[in-house]
């Protein structure tokens, strides 16, 4: 199991509230699934595209270190949702993806 910090929960899995104008950090920690003597090798996110969409949710930067992979997402037209994938290799040539939802809504303080 993978463990996500801040996300919420329903009948299609979790997902996170974003405003159009964040510019946010989002991590996968990958340390309770990752196998003994394994670590990341490459971590990669794609975002979902939606057609005619005049602001999508866009990949700023992306890092890893040895056991957990974090993006950094900016931007995003309100009241979509957007599906993030989060692909690992591990040193020993495992491959996993694992998928989040952002839900891009207007914010109030």
């Amino acid at each position: 199991m993978t463990t996500l910090t801040g996300f919420e929960q329903d009948r299609d899995g979790v997902f996170i509230r974003k405003s159009p104008v964040d510019v946010l950090d989002y991590s996968v920690d990958w340390t309770d699934w990752m196998p003994a003597q394994n670590s990341i090798s490459t971590s990669t996110f794609t975002v979902s595209t939606i057609a005619g969409d005049s602001a999508p949710l866009t990949i700023d930067s992306q890092t890893n270190n040895s056991t957990k992979s974090t993006v950094f997402l900016s931007g995003g037209s309100e009241d979509s949702v957007y599906t993030v994938t989060c692909t690992i290799t591990t040193t020993n040539s495992l491959t996993v993806a694992r998928q989040f939802r952002i839900l891009v809504e207007p914010r109030s303080v």
